[in-house]
């Protein structure tokens, strides 16, 4: 651990359909995390449905910060700093949190640290249950593969905080490609872990799809493979109504995870990086943990399966290294729906 002072850090996460709250401790032990899951209400509509979204957020915000003070045993009076999600996100969701941090902080006379949804994510890897046994401090220079369903992108980081950005998508992220492709097999929404569960079953060299290696650069593309599930789909269809579904997922998955862990690892090898993080709501994927983690080359960080999706202890653990290393806001500071990590 880095020798910042210490601090408990209450979050708030609201930039999508998931209404959260957490407090950290130091940037790593999380002493409690509540989410308020929207997935049953969006399902319907096979996607996130913004204004209901916002709308949920609203009923939920309250009682998710109650529980977690409750959940910590502590109140406003043991917390030192107030995060919340700034960006990126849905503009009406992200106003949400935001307005329940800086009533919090206006309230409490506490200070108000705004934290960038990707940069939150990166930070799930610092974060532990306070009664596990401590795991080890990722490492800089850190390659660092950030990937969901509205991001997917390889950044160095060379310190806290301190991003160079390598590559990212050029059209469809990879957990976008997930949900397009469920949709196409009629898996259902989301469409992460539809894919997964049902290519356990499947042949994964069944179908060759695909792969956009973009050679020279480290941007990914997902589009064609999702495009090639489409036209296979159809021509499947004209010899049977019986579709292979197991095979198809499987080997769309395959495609996606291949390109993701050849990419991460050729640039990790280009740039001395000493360690290998994956954060995102895709990096709960357990075809893509498998693959990094029985590689030996590199020591690999993947959140535990709880703090892959959108959640607060990973707002509270980047808003920590914001607020120990000077990087508080005022309480006039809007959100920033297309805000991105720094290139």
């Amino acid at each position: 651990m880095t020798d910042l002072k210490p601090a408990r850090i209450l979050a708030i996460e609201s930039s999508c359909d998931e209404t959260a709250c957490a407090i950290v401790e130091n940037g790593r032990a999380l002493l409690s995390s509540v989410v308020a899951s929207q997935m049953e209400i969006h399902a319907r509509y096979g996607g996130v449905y913004p204004e209901v979204a916002s709308r949920q957020h609203v009923l939920s915000v309250i009682p998710v910060v109650e529980q977690a003070l409750a959940q910590a045993h502590l109140t406003l009076e043991d917390i030192d700093a107030i995060a919340v999600t700034q960006g990126p996100g849905l503009a009406g969701s992200l106003v949400v949190g935001m307005n329940m941090a800086k009533g919090l902080a206006l309230g409490s006379g506490l200070p108000l640290v705004g934290v960038n949804h990707l940069e939150g994510h990166l930070y799930s890897a610092w974060a532990h249950d306070a009664d596990e046994t401590i795991p080890a401090e990722p490492q800089f220079p850190l390659m660092a593969l950030l990937v969901s369903g509205g991001h997917t992108e390889l950044n160095l980081m060379t310190n806290h905080l301190t991003y160079q950005r390598l590559g990212a998508t050029l059209d469809d992220a990879a957990g976008e490609a997930f949900d397009k492709v469920a949709r196409l097999l009629d898996l259902g929404y989301p469409g992460g872990p539809a894919i997964q569960k049902t290519a356990e079953e499947g042949d994964a060299s069944r179908f060759r799809f695909p792969r956009a290696w973009l050679e020279g650069t480290h941007n990914f593309s997902f589009s064609g493979v999702k495009t090639s599930v489409l036209y296979e789909t159809r021509e499947l269809k004209k010899r049977s109504s019986n579709l292979p579904i197991h095979d198809l997922a499987a080997s769309f998955q395959h495609a996606v995870v291949e390109v993701l862990f050849k990419k991460t690892m050729d640039a990790a090898r280009e740039f001395g990086a000493k360690e290998i993080l994956v954060a995102g709501g895709v990096s709960a994927n357990r075809a893509l943990r498998q693959i990094f983690r029985a590689q030996t080359e590199f020591p690999v960080h993947i959140p535990q399966l709880s703090l892959c999706t959108d959640n607060a202890a990973m707002i509270a653990s980047a808003g920590y290294f914001r607020y120990a290393l000077g990087h508080t806001a005022q309480l006039d500071m809007d959100v920033l729906p297309t805000w991105a990590l720094p290139a």
